[in-house]
């Protein structure tokens, strides 16, 4: 644990990073989407009441006795191909003993040194479009843990509770633990590669079919270790590990934190203690856990209770068959069919939009307007909100049809951003936002009165334009929108007041 309770301030991002170069290791846990849990047929559906889900076999109850899901070891091969990893002829399950109220077996069964899948890579795109290899140690299978709910305190930590309660349903369900090797070389583009491994290994494992890869919920989660070590250094850093950060912009924040955190340090002059941290979304901050465990403190011994995996190789290349075309190779082919240049494909790719445009143009949004909605105004409002684009409470669906309707009239630009507002809001659907507020583009009629009216009351503009200052408009133009409530078509009202005033 570290004991120091003062801090020295941090040091800023790129300034560390003139100095150090940071070495990143990304452990990702996925859920795997298996009806059942890995050992028993207890089911895995997210949301049930607490502790509906068990059985004597999750529980670790005296006398039950597993036996392994087979679709889960067929989910982790196929993980574990697309990762283009070497499949193991020969595997099994170890004990890893140590003590957490929600294990309820007080060990887990997971794969130590023998694990399912080794030495592969993922290629993901970084800042600028170079292309970085992420080296792939291992992926294995174990059973997740349940979940722990701390009751009384402002933080929903332990710390400040006046009670715990422990849901046993997720104990048991299939996990695969992805663990990248020391990931070098990537210098102040750190963050933003350890964003775009979880982004990409996400798109990959929702294209397998593997897993809903809801970070809200769960289902992907990632512990984030973070070292530096100075410029020319051959030894590697002390590491951090952050632990169970759950969604794309905090993977980011929590290397830009440690970072700056441990950067601060080195320049102090202290040392870097290897230890787990807790993350904290509203601050962006990481804060001590425990000091971290050796493997020989986990006292692994081979699983008696299960036989050893043998994959054949025959069923091994009939899961290579099936695993899909990786992500990079169908951003290509949507970016062919839909126009957008490498530069639109990198851009939504970074903001996290690019499934959400797909979504939008599929329900039959044009593509850049899809792309505009969804890279300018949502982007805008996801910022502001603190949250994943993802996460807005809006779907393509109906940013399709607030598209839709702007393409048709019934909504000026400014009214249809006014209607994805309120829609964020809660207040509902679009159509049904629109008949609340009484919401419309100005029909002609109603147009030309406001010209007139516009033109009438301000003379000494209208005299201007009629002159030839084409910059005198503008102001009518804001008359008229005034008038009608937003709700005029500006474009179709300069025409007007070009045509009156002669120019």
């Amino acid at each position: 644990m570290e004991l120091v309770t003062t801090a020295p301030a941090l040091v800023p991002y790129d300034e560390v990073l003139d100095r150090y170069d940071p070495v990143l290791g990304l452990e990702t846990h996925v859920e795997l989407g298996t009806v059942t849990k890995l050992f028993c047929g207890c089911s895995t559906v997210f949301g049930a009441d607490p502790n509906t889900q068990v059985c004597p076999v999750c529980l670790g109850l005296p006398g039950s006795l597993p036996v392994t899901n087979e679709k889960a070891i067929e989910f982790s091969i196929r993980i574990g191909l697309a990762l283009n990893c070497s499949i193991a002829e020969w595997c099994r399950f170890a004990r890893k003993n140590y003590f957490y109220p929600d294990m309820p077996k007080n060990y887990q069964v997971s794969q130590y040194d023998e694990p399912l899948c080794v030495e592969g890579y993922l290629e993901v795109p970084g800042p600028g479009g170079e292309i970085y290899r992420v080296e792939i140690e291992r992926v294995h299978l174990e059973e997740d843990t349940g979940k722990t709910l701390h009751v009384g305190g402002a933080t929903g930590r332990i710390h400040g509770a006046t009670h715990s309660l422990v849901d046993y349903n997720r104990a048991g369900i299939p996990l695969v633990e992805i663990v990248t090797k020391p990931l070098a070389g990537t210098a102040k583009a750190a963050a933003d590669v350890a964003r775009a491994y979880v982004t990409e290994l996400r798109d990959l494992l929702r294209g397998l079919g593997v897993s809903d890869v809801r970070m809200e919920q769960g289902s992907l989660r990632c512990d984030v270790n973070v070292s530096l070590m100075p410029k020319g250094a051959a030894e590697l850093g002390t590491r951090s590990e952050t632990k169970n950060v759950n969604s794309l912009r905090s993977v980011e924040r929590a290397v830009r934190y440690e970072v700056e955190r441990q950067g601060a340090r080195l320049d102090a002059g202290e040392r870097i203690v290897q230890e787990t941290r807790h993350f904290h979304e509203d601050t962006g901050t990481t804060s001590p856990g425990r000091s971290k465990e050796e493997a020989q403190d986990y006292r692994y011994f081979p699983e008696p209770d299960l036989v050893p995996l043998a994959p054949a190789r025959d069923r091994v290349e009939q899961i290579r068959a099936t695993v899909p075309e990786p992500p990079s190779v169908r951003r290509a082919q949507f970016a062919a069919a839909n126009g957008f240049t490498t530069l639109d494909l990198e851009q939504m790719t970074n903001a996290g939009v690019l499934d959400l445009v797909e979504q939008t143009i599929a329900a039959g949004a044009v593509p850049a307007k899809a792309r505009a909605w969804w890279m300018n105004t949502l982007a805008a409002a996801a910022n502001e909100r603190g949250v994943e684009v993802a996460d807005l409470a809006i779907t393509s669906a109906e940013v399709a049809r607030i598209a839709a309707l702007e393409d048709e009239g019934v909504l000026t630009n400014t009214l249809a951003r006014q209607v994805v507002e309120k829609v964020l809001d809660g207040e509902g659907p679009p159509d049904a936002v629109i008949e609340t507020h009484g919401w419309r583009v100005a029909g002609e009629d109603e147009l030309v009165a406001a010209v007139e009216a516009a033109i009438a009351a301000q003379p000494d503009l209208a005299a201007k334009v009629r002159e030839g200052n084409q910059g005198a408009v503008g102001p009518l133009v804001g008359a008229v929108m005034k008038a009608t409530g937003g709700s005029a078509d500006a474009r179709r009202a300069r025409e007007l007041l070009m045509e009156r005033l002669g120019s």
